[in-house]
């Protein structure tokens, strides 16, 4: 088993400290960086090929799972960038996240259907989605997991344990790409209607929208505030999650995509698709204080942040 023989090789390994990893795709390099973001310098790179985009890194099992965009082939990183496993899952597969006890959830863009993968990368349950599901979402408690389903400018909600559907819910804009869970409730970035959906997951209603930059694409949260992506207009839109207000814009680089949140929680790591870099802004002062280089048309779609557990 994939993480079994991983757990094994960390066994027999040295003991080594732990350290903050980003797992960068970049979709026109065939490529996939691991950024050490204490350090800001990339420590390893991967080719994938077939165009990898979407991005889940898992530090409790101490993997990150690809999609390859062009293919749907699933690729498995330790974090030494090595691959440890894959899987063809076929063209249209395109969003991925993980949840608790090392949960792995696939979304298929073709097909409208979400699925949930054993260890051994075995499909446990396949549900249906709305159309085009993109970014998938789990919540922190692992119960229940959520995706954007763009072509129908809706977010289902799944029992997590089971697959069933239990909601599915319209968002204030076309469009909904990016998804993420956080205090209680989802929001989801409508690329098409410049705005951003605040969802609440338990009763199944929108709750709010707030207003972002041209073609919003993904959502992290840094201490107590929303930053938004937006593709056209190369900024972040920062908002107050409690009272659903912009607190204003931070110029970033150009065409921003993929977006997480420092493992501390002090800012937030944004991949440059035009730019072919990866800034860090901190969250206080929305100043950037950090910027590397990537291979071309860095994506990095995804929960992509995360704290090395030390063996």
């Amino acid at each position: 088993m994939i993480r079994a023989a991983l757990a094994a090789l960390f066994l027999s390994s040295p003991v080594v400290m732990a350290g903050d990893l980003a797992f960068i795709t970049s979709q026109n390099g065939n490529s996939v960086s691991i950024v050490d973001l204490q350090e800001m310098q990339v420590i390893a790179s991967t080719t994938v090929e077939g165009a990898p985009a979407p991005v889940a890194y898992d530090p409790a099992v101490g993997l990150a799972y690809v999609v390859s965009a062009d293919s749907g082939r699933l690729t498995v990183l330790d974090e030494a960038g090595e691959i440890v496993g894959g899987l063809d899952l076929g063209q249209g597969v395109f969003g991925i996240a993980t949840g608790p006890g090392g949960a792995l959830y696939v979304g298929d863009w073709d097909g409208g259907r979400l699925m949930r993968l054993g260890q051994d990368l075995e499909t446990l349950w396949q549900a249906t989605t709305g159309l085009a599901p993109a970014g998938i979402a789990v919540s922190p408690d692992g119960q229940m997991v959520a995706t954007a389903d763009r072509d129908d400018d809706a977010v289902s909600v799944f029992d997590a344990a089971t697959g069933q559907r239990l909601h599915q819910v319209a968002t204030a804009g076309a469009h909904p790409f990016g998804i993420t869970w956080y205090e209680g409730r989802l929001w989801t970035a409508d690329v098409q209607g410049n705005v951003v959906s605040v969802i609440d997951p338990v009763a199944g209603r929108l709750l709010g929208q707030i207003p972002s930059g041209s073609h919003p694409y993904a959502i992290a949260f840094a201490r107590g505030r929303g930053f938004v992506t937006d593709q056209y207009g190369s900024t972040l839109t920062v908002f107050d999650p409690d009272g659903l207000q912009v607190l204003g814009k931070v110029e970033i680089g150009d065409y921003p995509e993929g977006i997480a949140a420092l493992p501390d929680g002090s800012g937030v790591v944004v991949a440059n698709w035009d730019s072919d870099t990866v800034q860090v802004v901190d969250a206080e002062t929305l100043e950037i204080t950090a910027e590397i280089e990537m291979p071309a048309g860095p994506r990095a779609f995804g929960q992509f942040t995360g704290r090395q557990v030390q063996p």
